[in-house]
């Protein structure tokens, strides 16, 4: 069963830029899509940005043109560059499989505070 443990929230500023980090244990990261979710105070959690194995990328509506998924096989990584963050961006982010049902088992999340 794949783990996720992510990194890299933060305490920012309004139009800050964060990188978020998601490590994937398994060997068989590779063969998966993966996505980044979020889930905000009192709301469903929900999908942001998913890369696919052969690098296909899909985004939200609110946060296309401001952040960009990225993956490094090598590393069973996948990141998050989060750029001109908004209030509303305020969440804890999640890493999952992307582009299909998301497994079971979630990691602990990152919490990310965009406020001044």
């Amino acid at each position: 069963q794949v783990q996720f443990v992510e990194s890299g929230g933060g305490l920012v500023q309004p139009g800050g830029s964060l990188r978020l980090s998601c490590a994937a244990s398994g060997s068989i990261f590779s063969q998966y899509a993966m996505g980044w979710y979020r889930q905000a105070p009192g709301k469903q959690r929900e999908l942001v940005a998913s890369i696919g194995t052969s690098g296909i990328r899909n985004y939200a509506d609110s946060v296309k043109g401001r952040f960009t998924i990225s993956r490094d096989n090598a590393k069973n990584t996948v990141y998050l560059q989060m750029n001109s963050l908004k209030p509303e961006d305020t969440a804890v982010y999640y890493c999952n499989r992307g582009f299909a049902r998301p497994f079971g088992n979630w990691g602990q999340g990152t919490q990310v505070t965009v406020n001044s």
